[in-house]
């Protein structure tokens, strides 16, 4: 069964399903990477933590504050979350409203980006005071020292380094447990963090410039500023942290924070000290109301998951056959075999290369794996499968052996199963038949089974059985493409229906396009003119959610090939995205053992009409990259892409992403070229946040289908990159040896 990636990208949105089967008209496992976040907040009440977002509420439990990143109220703290929690905040206080995402990187570092709307402000202190501005900001925290004994855990942090300066501030801040559930913070701020009681810089014994703050040199946002941090005026800050009852969170401190942009008619500041109480509704989510500045009332809420913590544990799909030795096999082929969960209703003692293949794709069809060839001689059988079902390879790996059990006479001793992806054949793995029986309940099975598994690169084409080609799949499935971060409103979206269509003559050539009908939506409502001086790739992306009801957003044809060892070949023609059609090559060097993977793209593109149906506009642009991919190892990988952009800009593009074994993946990315930031306009360059959330950590079903989410402070047309389905790394990289190794775990689920 073919998957392919369904359009939808347009404002950093894109969802993953699975095309149907030619006989459905509809199926319900195509809603679910539209209802993928939903699904995953309500069953992440479920997940395995407690008292509330960031772990225990007791000794070493702690809170987010109002900008969302670890803190007391309105001041940070060094507490920091468990690793890999991802937590979303929203707080409100006297025309203050701040939406931030947070994600503990490491156990010692966590990054934030934050999303303001506030009013009545001055984008700079004591200048002009206006009704309404939209403020985007990043912050990091890195903790120094843990606690122990009776030092202190001690953090240091950045805020809005990135931005347009109107947070910037930079702190050191200690905080220690002194009773079970009580806990002291104490800090020195710099920057908007020393305007009250603030006092000269006891770093400017180290050299005069850190005792004068100069102005952020632009206001245009996004532009690294690092020569001022630290400099200035510096004050004290503090607070105190008392844990109630399990749910129950008290805090009190002292703000050094004199809010120098707000207007003083609009915010009264009566006091620097801050109260507020947190109650945790669930183990994900904490409502807060806090009392400020001896004058405002706010309110916050915090939801938390952790990628790591599924809400069902390890899985709650059906379980696989056990394995069948082959003392037993001849009894066990003589019975009536019938599983609700299985599609083969009975396994035949019959040996005949026919029966033996069509039992063994019925009994594959089952476990959610689709059989493209079986081959038995000389006491081996060669068998290469589709992994339709499983996000961990390994797992698909494991239920195959243990299928071939049952299915497989007692002669054979050993299995070679191939994985293919997108028609290329990827790794090829050789099991011992014994092996699999003998380790099936042995406590040291997973690392057993591993070390006796040969895995090997499979640069030989497979040969499918008859029949399976050429296939046609389709199918309907909901959409929703939100559009974030407009001005004039920063939260639109469209919803409707998407009919998938995708066809495969031979293995590895596969025509598939959406046809999009629009329901409902105010995406069209987004008015504002684009006044870049670039060809305009991006910047009028508001043109094409508004020009029709009714598009085609991708139609295309590929061609996936290996054209040697270790080499894996795409070429991609037509309609490749919503505003580009042309033609795309990319080949792939990576040996399944090696954390190194090298590529090259050539992209020939042209603009499309606004309508997204046939027309192309006047404007062709050649593409292409040179790209090096890192596997670091403990999930964390990078990539860099040096070449030339959709406007005809040159630059790079670097990206650092943490992948979970469930499928998770949380990253950054950010792209420089030879556009200088006062062209590119607001936010200098481009970067971003994205998220990949795989249904079956909601679910806990398997399934592959995954929800995509970029998060872009600004989309502009410097940095822009062609945006093709079924990119070779990432199709490839989790069939291949370092990924299953690292997931091996799964082969006996």
């Amino acid at each position: 069964m073919q998957r392919f990636v369904g359009a939808g990208r347009e404002q950093g949105y894109e969802w993953r399903g699975r095309v149907l089967y030619k006989t459905r008209m509809f199926a319900p496992h195509l809603i679910r990477p539209c209802l993928a976040l939903v699904l995953g907040i309500s069953a992440g009440a479920a997940a395995a933590q407690s008292g509330g977002p960031g772990g225990s509420g007791g000794a070493s439990g702690g809170g987010y504050g109002v900008y969302g990143f670890p803190g007391l109220i309105d001041m940070p703290s060094a507490w920091m979350p468990p690793d890999g929690e991802l937590a979303f905040t929203s707080s409100y206080f006297v025309n203050q409203a701040r939406n931030t995402l947070t994600f503990q990187i490491n156990p010692r570092l966590s990054g934030s980006f934050r999303y303001a709307q506030l009013y009545d402000v001055s984008p700079n202190a004591d200048g002009e005071v206006v009704d309404f501005r939209f403020d985007r900001s990043f912050s990091l925290q890195y903790r120094l020292l843990d606690e122990a004994g009776f030092r202190p855990a001690v953090v240091i942090g950045l805020n809005d380094f990135l931005g347009t300066g109107f947070y910037r501030s930079e702190f050191i801040v200690a905080s220690r447990q002194i009773a079970p559930d009580l806990r002291l913070t104490a800090g020195l701020g710099w920057g908007r963090l020393a305007g009250v009681g603030g006092f000269s810089n006891p770093l400017s014994v180290l050299g005069d410039r850190f005792g004068v703050r100069e102005a952020r040199s632009s206001s245009q946002g996004g532009e690294l500023e690092l020569s001022n941090i630290f400099t200035g005026d510096a004050a004290l800050f503090g607070g105190i942290e008392w844990q109630a009852t399990d749910r129950l969170r008290l805090v009190a401190e002292y703000s050094s924070d004199d809010y120098p942009n707000e207007d003083p008619y609009t915010f009264v500041q009566r006091s620097p000290v801050n109260l507020g109480l947190s109650y945790d509704v669930s183990d994900n989510l904490r409502l807060a109301a806090n009392y400020l500045y001896g004058s405002e009332l706010g309110v916050q809420l915090t939801y938390a998951v952790n990628p790591a913590d599924p809400p069902n544990g390890a899985g709650i799909e059906a379980a696989p056959l056990p394995v069948v030795r082959r003392t037993a096999l001849a009894a066990a082929q003589s019975w009536d075999q019938h599983r609700a969960d299985y599609r083969a209703d009975q396994i035949r003692a019959d040996y005949r290369a026919d029966q033996i293949s069509t039992s063994t794709a019925e009994a594959l069809a089952g476990q959610g794996i689709g059989l493209l060839s079986l081959q038995v001689a000389a006491g081996t059988a060669r068998i290469a499968i589709e992994n339709q079902d499983y996000t961990v390879f390994a797992q698909a790996v494991g239920r195959t052996a243990r299928v071939l059990t049952w299915t497989l006479p007692p002669s054979v001793d050993q299995f070679e199963i191939t994985l293919v992806e997108r028609g290329m054949p990827v790794s090829v793995l050789t099991l011992a038949r014994g092996d699999v029986e003998d380790l099936e309940h042995d406590l040291d099975g997973v690392w057993s089974g591993l070390t006796r598994t040969q895995i090997a690169d499979a640069p030989d084409p497979v040969q499918p059985a008859p029949g399976l080609y050429p296939r046609l799949d389709w199918g309907f499935a909901p959409y929703l493409i939100p559009s974030l971060f407009d001005p004039d409103n920063p939260l639109r979206a469209d919803a409707g229906i998407d009919l998938f269509a995708g066809f495969e003559p031979a293995p590895g050539l596969i025509f598939s396009g959406v046809l999009r009908q629009r329901v409902l939506g105010n995406r069209d409502e987004a008015d504002r003119a684009s006044t870049s001086p670039l060809p305009r790739v991006r910047s009028e992306s508001n043109l094409y959610g508004a020009a029709a009801d009714t598009t085609i957003p991708r139609l295309t044809a590929a061609w996936y090939f290996r054209p040697g060892g270790n080499l894996f070949g795409r070429v991609t023609a037509g309609y490749l995205e919503p505003m580009f059609g042309g033609l795309s090559t990319e080949l792939l060097w990576r040996r399944g053992t090696s954390p190194i993977a090298l590529g090259a793209e050539l992209n020939y593109a042209v603009q499309r009409d606004f309508d997204q149906l046939f027309g192309l506009q006047d404007y062709d642009v050649v593409t292409g990259h040179v790209s090096g991919y890192w596997d670091m190892g403990n999930g964390y990988h990078t990539q860099l892409d040096v070449g030339r952009y959709l406007a005809g800009d040159w630059g790079a593009t670097f990206a650092l992403d943490r992948a979970f074994e469930n499928g998770w993946r949380v990253g950054v990315f950010a792209t420089l070229t030879d556009v200088p930031f006062d062209t590119f306009g607001e936010g200098s360059f481009d970067k971003g946040i994205r998220l990949s959330i795989p249904l079956s950590w909601a679910s806990g079903q398997a399934t592959r289908d995954t929800t995509d989410l970029v998060i872009r402070p600004v989309w502009r047309d410097g940095g822009a990159r062609l945006d093709v389905d079924g990119r070779l790394y990432d199709v490839i990289r989790p069939a291949q040896e370092r990924a299953l190794a690292d997931n091996w775990g799964r082969f006996w689920r």
